[in-house]
C-alpha cells in the first residue's frame, strides 16, 4: 500500500474557531456545485416499509427518476 500525503487531525473542542466553520462552509459549498449536489432526488415525506427490499426499491427508482430529470434539464 502506498500512503500519499498526511491528512491532520483536528482536535476535538468546545468550543468551534471561525477558521473551521469557514472551512465546513466551503466544504459544504463544493460538494452543493457536484451534479445533483442539491438533491438527493427523493421526495420528503415518511415512508414505512414492510421489506428492506422494498425500500431499497423505492430507493432506487426516486434515485433513477430525479437522474433522469437532472438528465433532461441539462440538455
Amino acid at each position: 500500500m502506498r500512503v500519499v500525503g498526511r491528512r491532520k487531525q483536528q482536535e476535538i473542542l468546545i468550543s468551534a474557531s471561525a477558521a473551521l466553520l469557514v472551512e465546513s462552509a466551503r466544504i459544504n459549498d463544493s460538494l452543493h456545485r457536484f451534479p445533483g449536489g442539491g438533491s438527493t432526488f427523493i421526495p420528503k415525506g415518511v415512508y414505512r416499509f414492510k421489506t428492506l427490499e422494498e425500500a431499497d426499491q423505492h430507493r432506487l427508482e426516486c434515485l433513477a427518476q430525479g437522474m433522469a430529470r437532472l438528465a433532461n434539464a441539462r440538455r
